[in-house]
């Protein structure tokens, strides 16, 4: 059991160490470059249109500050309760506070 727990150590640190770090990052830059930094240069224009509000005109559907709203807190929220949920099952009532 130790010599399998040493193998899952060893792969670990092969798996999540520098190699992963160089490709995530060439990924990114290979993305960013290929995109023609359109994600840098399109921030104002996403700015804009949060906080002014919807292309005047288009009526339909929620408004752009709506639909991140909803979006963060689909994320945030389900993270939270699920943390919270695992952390009582695993640990007791005790743990949460």
């Amino acid at each position: 059991m130790e010599a399998l727990t040493k193998l899952a150590g060893d792969l670990n640190s092969i798996v999540w160490g520098v190699p992963i770090l160089i490709l995530i990052l060439g990924v990114a830059l290979y993305l960013t470059f290929g995109l023609r930094l359109l994600t840098i240069i399109k921030i104002p224009f996403g700015f804009d249109l949060l906080w002014k509000g919807r292309i005047p005109g288009d009526d339909k559907g929620i408004s752009p500050f709506n639909a991140l709203m909803t979006s963060l807190t689909a994320t945030i929220g389900t993270g939270n309760i699920a943390g919270v949920a695992t952390t009582i099952f695993l640990s007791g009532p005790g743990a949460v506070f």
